[in-house]
């Protein structure tokens, strides 16, 4: 029902290249949070995820659904990398360190 009026009116495109644009901005805090309460250990949380999702998209029918899922699967795949770059980044001083995880995954705890 929406995928033909999409197709109706030749706005598929436009739909994916905003819902894309709108997952990789959801993914973007979603590294800073993770990596802050939890640091570097949950990246094997992006990759259940992004295996999953490209299960559904394998599966799913729907064409404009099988594609935002293969965004969301490669976005948790990319995450992953983005995890361990944020802890980087935190550790150069350019984000805060969450004080109260000391050590946990992370190695943000700074010895003077």
């Amino acid at each position: 029902m929406i995928s033909e009026f999409l197709s109706q009116w030749h706005l598929e495109g436009l739909v994916v290249g905003l819902a894309t644009f709108l997952i990789i901005g959801v993914f973007h805090p979603v590294v800073i949070k993770c990596e802050y309460y939890f640091g570097v250990r949950c990246w094997w949380w992006f990759l259940v995820l992004g295996i999953a999702m490209c299960v559904v998209s394998v599966i799913v029918d729907d064409t404009i659904c099988s594609i935002l899922s293969g965004v969301v699967a490669f976005s948790s795949f990319w995450t992953i990398k983005e995890i361990f770059e944020q802890r980087d980044r935190v550790r150069k001083g350019w984000f805060p360190a969450n004080p109260k995880r000391v050590n946990g995954g992370s190695s943000t705890a700074k010895k003077q």
